[in-house]
């Protein structure tokens, strides 16, 4: 399937079933997909500098996309972390970019999650969804014998959608695998 199947399904079958099912008047209503943020978190990085470049590296691999580092804000003093340490890496991706990582995700990486049944259905109350993953070897990018500690990330989905029922909607149709109430 080429990169623009996400984007033509949204346009052709995904905008006229959210259509009638809300009842919108124009298709400037019908929500969008307007980002998808990945994020890791890296509080172990204040004791190994290099965990933030593998950590770069894999997330640079698994979006096709450079990854940036995220640096802390403040000192605190338990964690042993100064300001401006680097603690973590994320990526944003938009447009094909982000069609292709949402197919990639939804028909080869969620499958490979060890016992899976299907994501929490709880968003954020703006219509937004966040989607954490405990393992990044999931991605079929990523070479499971070069990695030497597992790392997790969060994934959200960030909509146009005014409603959590209505940004639901829109990432079910996208094809992301909700649990069954």
């Amino acid at each position: 399937m080429n990169t623009a199947s996400l984007k033509q399904d949204y346009n052709e079958r995904i905008v006229p079933a959210l259509m009638t099912e809300f009842g919108y008047k124009s298709i400037m209503q019908v929500p969008k997909l307007e980002k998808i943020v990945l994020n890791q978190g890296l509080g172990i990085a204040v004791a190994d500098k290099k965990i933030i470049e593998v950590a770069i590296n894999e997330m640079t691999t698994i979006t096709g996309q450079k990854a940036v580092q995220t640096i802390s804000k403040k000192d605190i003093s338990n964690f042993k972390l100064r300001k401006k340490m680097p603690i973590g890496v994320r990526v944003t991706l938009r447009g094909d970019k982000m069609y292709e990582f949402l197919e990639r995700l939804v028909r080869v990486a969620l499958p490979r999650v060890r016992d899976f049944k299907g994501i929490e259905n709880k968003l954020d109350g703006r219509g937004n969804y966040t989607l954490g993953i405990t393992e990044q070897i999931i991605f079929p990018e990523i070479n499971i014998d070069n990695i030497n500690r597992l790392l997790g990330m969060n994934i959200t989905f960030v909509t146009t959608a005014p409603t959590d029922e209505e940004g639901f909607a829109l990432l079910k149709e996208f094809g992301l695998p909700f649990k069954k109430n």
